[in-house]
């Protein structure tokens, strides 16, 4: 459906100010697309550092657990000693408006909450070793909720980008050129009528 346009300076002024506005819309959006896909890259890069880094480790904490169910069995019994874990806290950061996870974990002293009497040095290395498989869980939780907002936000501004570049900004300067040559034929007839009153 297309919208009446009375031709008019007033309308002229307001076409060339909303043209302006959309076009330094635009350069603000594409440029905040490109600091978040700089920023996705960067922590995809992370992301896949730290797979393979606990990759590595669990598969460390695995070999100690095994260990430690041969030497002194019980590892079931000691597993259930150990408390819930609520040291984690979800706090929020923003990055070019777009709301980040930001995940803290309480620094606690690492002490085991089993006996030690009825389990082996090789139980209280798969503890150790499972704590850091923790840690690494974490800022990986971090670094792919990161990513996939980071995403989502990349796909929302390049939408708005597109909605600007191939749709407001033609419609104001079809409307400007428009009214500018409505105004034109104008000030032509008048000058016409002008002049053969003149004569």
């Amino acid at each position: 459906m297309s919208e009446k346009i009375v031709a008019t300076k007033a309308n002229l002024v307001a076409a060339r100010r909303s043209l302006e506005l959309a076009k330094t819309g635009y350069e603000l959006m594409d440029k905040k697309k490109n600091i978040l896909v700089r920023e996705i890259l960067k922590l995809s890069d992370e992301a896949g550092k730290l797979q393979q880094e606990i990759s590595v480790r669990f598969s460390a904490a695995y070999f100690a657990l095994s260990r430690a169910q041969m030497s002194g069995g019980l590892g079931a019994q000691a597993a259930e000693a150990i408390p819930v874990d609520d040291s984690l806290e979800l706090l929020n950061r923003s990055v070019m408006g777009v709301r980040i996870p930001l995940i803290t974990m309480e620094e606690r002293p690492l002490y085991p909450a089993y006996g030690l009497s009825f389990t082996s040095a090789d139980l209280d290395d798969a503890f150790v070793r499972f704590n850091e498989v923790k840690e690494l869980t974490v800022r990986l939780a971090q670094t792919e909720c990161t990513i996939i907002r980071l995403g989502a936000a990349i796909k929302k501004t390049g939408k708005r980008t597109n909605a600007l570049s191939k749709l407001q900004i033609p419609k104001f300067e079809n409307r400007i050129r428009l009214i500018t040559r409505v105004l034109e034929e104008k000030e032509r007839e008048e000058f016409s009528r002008l002049k053969a009153i003149k004569r």
